[in-house]
């Protein structure tokens, strides 16, 4: 046992299929406790697992629960993540070591999933869309941890690009520099989250999921450690209208500097007020997207676990 798998928990079903080179796929608890409100949280987790079960490969939702990093939640647990809400601690890299010594129950980001997942031995983790630079970061330097874990830990992120309420060109800038490719799954368009094109273009295009799996392969084959962001763009049946949620935007950060809003409170405000202004729209844009990340990491697991893949 590694000092690391001394703190680590797989369920079984998570256990065995990695033991057996199954396809998993990670998923992320923030989105659960501090990404939307109950029950739709709640319901949102059970239907992306389901639909990751659906395709092939087996879900583990990560957490840190009582001070132990845990790949795979219980049902009991993703409710009570749900229920709790943003009482939950949000545990990025800088905070797991606290809440784990502590014993605590916190809710992971992207870049703490990552970690985890990588500590399980997990390499495809679907999301709704990484963090990134914030708007403003000129003056705040306020950028998310996020992306210096994609240039460190060796997880593919599977996402409708970064959050449309953050600078999509400083942090395409960003990944550039920390060497992060971001690949666009059969779209030259970097998606903002929301909608299907941000303006900005994407690194490489790819029309598969074992397309991408084979690079991803060659990637670490190389030594080239780090990760890779896939840009998935929400479907075209449930993205929205670039300008409305523009402006919706633009209200949730004016109402975010009026109140004083800063750190990582940043993100769950902004995108509980886009929410509020879309009459709901976007939440359920969100869990579309979120379903469709589900589909495609599902997809590039399977292929990743083929026979051979992996050396």
């Amino acid at each position: 046992m590694t000092p690391e798998s001394a703190h680590l928990d797989l369920a079984p079903d998570v256990q065995l299929a990695l033991r057996q080179g199954q396809p998993v796929v990670a998923l992320e608890s923030t989105i659960i406790s501090h990404g939307m409100p109950y029950p739709d949280n709640v319901a949102t987790a059970r239907r992306v697992e389901a639909e990751v079960r659906r395709h092939g490969a087996v879900p583990a939702t990560i957490a840190v629960v009582e001070g132990r990093l845990t790949a795979g939640l219980s049902e009991a647990q993703i409710e009570a993540l749900g229920r709790a809400g943003p009482a939950v601690a949000k545990v990025s890299r800088r905070d797991l070591p606290y809440i784990v010594a502590t014993g605590r129950t916190g809710a992971t980001t992207v870049a703490a999933t990552m970690i985890i997942a990588a500590m399980a031995g997990i390499r495809v983790f679907a999301t709704g869309g990484i963090g990134g630079v914030h708007r403003g970061a000129t003056q705040t330097f306020d950028i998310s941890a996020d992306l210096q874990e994609l240039a460190r830990t060796s997880v593919a992120v599977v996402c409708a690009g970064a959050k449309s309420i953050l600078d999509l060109g400083l942090t395409l800038e960003y990944l550039e520099t920390q060497g992060v490719p971001v690949l666009g799954y059969q779209t030259d368009q970097l998606p903002a989250f929301f909608t299907r094109d941000s303006g900005f273009g994407v690194d490489h295009r790819l029309e598969s999921a074992a397309d991408i799996a084979a690079m991803l392969k060659v990637k670490w084959d190389l030594g080239l450690d780090g990760g890779v962001v896939v840009a998935n763009p929400i479907p075209e049946a449930h993205a929205m209208n670039r300008s409305d949620i523009d402006r919706a935007i633009e209200q949730a950060l004016a109402d975010a500097r009026a109140r004083g809003v800063t750190g990582k409170e940043t993100t769950p405000f902004l995108l509980e007020r886009v929410n509020a202004i879309t009459g709901g729209s976007s939440l359920a844009a969100n869990i579309e997207l979120v379903l469709n990340n589900a589909r495609l990491a599902s997809a590039i697991a399977v292929a990743l676990a083929a026979p051979g893949s992996m050396g």
